[in-house]
């Protein structure tokens, strides 16, 4: 594996699986394999478990950090050509990315969707920048239309704490102030329709996915109906996607945030969230201070997804 983009690029799942187990079982087996290599992790947003999961990930792995807030620490940048730069740009990516490929082994960028234009978000515009033009290994901690790392997380976790052989898992939207990207939901679809599951989506009319993520689940618009018989349920907001709502929030229903009642539809279903998560929006106390929420262990995965990719990216160099 030379670049990570999205879950499809792990392979074989129970190989993933396994990879998974063994780097969870021993975290510190591997740190010759990244000694005296180093790891850039550039952000343009916002990040905690992303953050300190990758860079824990790489610290067990023997690996150098070297951490990049670009909106704080270092110069604003220009990410179109042809632009005359007399504003407050002063440096443009074009000569950005290769420079920063000679400071390090492996880069890993995160850059949200910007909800601009819908072309240049899900053609993964600036990551493929980076693939293109800095000449290291890249990988997303989430980009525009997916975040991997994340959903790898999620599958680790729901193969550890499934009990059926084929359980049913939900995806439900739920209302936010802001609008969010598509980036989770569409990488936890792509993830859930790899997976050996009876997966479905609910969520409001309007709030459809891209054809490509839903893939073959279910859709559902009754809430209520989808969470019958559920063993997981993964909630997370989204903005509209299609046409001329492209990133806008068409509601804030709040007879959608998960609560007691709902989860007393499922089969004991577990609770799931990427975090960060707005109670009483997304999700009722309740439900996230239950026996049943597993959000921290899903969170402690990270540090488990991470390493096994940037394992298999360090193998490739």
């Amino acid at each position: 594996m030379r670049h990570f983009t999205s879950v499809r690029q792990l392979g074989e799942l129970k190989e993933a699986f396994a990879k998974a187990k063994y780097a969870k079982e021993n975290p510190f087996a591997d740190q010759e394999l990244g000694r005296n290599r180093t790891l850039l992790m550039l952000f343009f947003n916002s990040s905690l478990r992303t953050r300190l999961s990758t860079q824990k990930a790489a610290m067990n792995l023997g690996m150098n950090v070297i951490v990049l807030d670009v909106n704080q620490g270092a110069w604003k940048l220009e990410t179109e050509r042809g632009v005359v730069m007399d504003g407050d740009r002063p440096e443009h990516l074009l000569e950005a990315i290769p420079v920063m490929g000679c400071y390090c082994d492996v880069i890993g960028v995160r850059s949200f969707a910007r909800f601009e234009n819908r072309e240049d978000d899900y053609t993964e515009k600036i990551l493929e920048q980076f693939i293109r033009y800095s000449g290291k290994p890249v990988f997303s901690m989430e980009a525009a239309t997916r975040h991997p790392l994340q959903t790898f997380a999620d599958m680790i976790t729901i193969e550890e704490y499934r009990k059926k052989e084929r359980p049913k898992v939900v995806m439900t939207w739920a209302p936010h102030p802001k609008a969010l990207p598509q980036a989770v939901p569409n990488s936890f679809a792509e993830g859930m329709n790899m997976m050996d599951c009876e997966f479905v989506i609910t969520h409001p009319e309007g709030y459809e996915l891209a054809p490509e993520f839903v893939g073959n689940a279910k859709v559902e618009y009754n809430q209520k109906k989808a969470f019958e018989g559920a063993d997981f349920i993964y909630a997370k907001n989204w903005a509209a996607f299609a046409g001329d709502n492209y990133g806008k929030v068409l509601s804030m229903d709040r007879s959608w945030t998960v609560d007691s009642e709902k989860m007393a539809l499922t089969d004991n279903a577990f609770f799931m969230h990427c975090l960060p998560v707005r109670r009483n929006m997304i999700v009722t106390d309740d439900v996230i201070e239950s026996p049943q929420s597993i959000v921290i262990p899903e969170a402690a995965n990270r540090v488990v997804s991470a390493q096994t990719v940037l394992k298999e990216i360090l193998l490739s160099l």
